[in-house]
């Protein structure tokens, strides 16, 4: 890890909703502070809350696949750390509420914690959302490239944005 380690994971035995990211960016892991950055806004906005609510404990959970920013790579962040959700996730599912909702974000989140879709595009996982329900919540990573998500499936934001706020309304209040 370039920037040494420094977990970055929010939880209390009260939050419904998990949100399993990939891993801290380089601006998350200088501020501490999960989803810190624009992609937290969007994931915020997504969700129908505020930003501040987001990163409110008692009613989020955000436990990503790696828990320390991975470093660079050509195109974006270096991959997950593999030892850190097998090593941590079953700890930390045991502290929350049965009745949750896991947001998964982005492919590495879906591929783990939905195997049978391993040869599905995003496209196909978010799209089917209702299978996964009501465990879990398919969704593209909040990053400035799912701006061109949403443009080329309209469905996103007609659909799946209402049904995702809905069901986090009826868990969160």
């Amino acid at each position: 890890m370039p920037l040494g380690p420094k977990p970055i994971v929010q939880f209390s035995p009260t939050s419904r909703v998990v949100v399993i990211g990939q891993a801290p960016g380089r601006i998350t892991h200088e501020s501490g502070f999960a989803f810190d950055d624009k992609s937290g806004y969007r994931l915020a906005e997504w969700l129908g809350v505020s930003f501040d609510t987001l990163h409110d404990p008692a009613l989020f959970a955000i436990v990503s696949m790696g828990f320390c920013y991975p470093g660079k790579a050509s195109g974006g962040d270096k991959p997950p750390r593999p030892e850190c959700a097998p090593t941590w996730h079953e700890r930390i599912w045991t502290k929350l509420p049965e009745d949750r909702l896991t947001l998964l974000v982005g492919t590495y989140a879906q591929r783990a914690y939905l195997p049978d879709t391993k040869g599905w595009s995003m496209r196909e996982r978010v799209g089917n959302y209702r299978e996964f329900l009501p465990a879990f919540f398919p969704l593209p990573h909040p990053s400035w490239r799912s701006t061109l998500f949403m443009r080329d499936n309209r469905w996103f934001g007609n659909d799946v944005i209402p049904a995702l706020r809905e069901r986090v309304r009826s868990l969160i209040g």
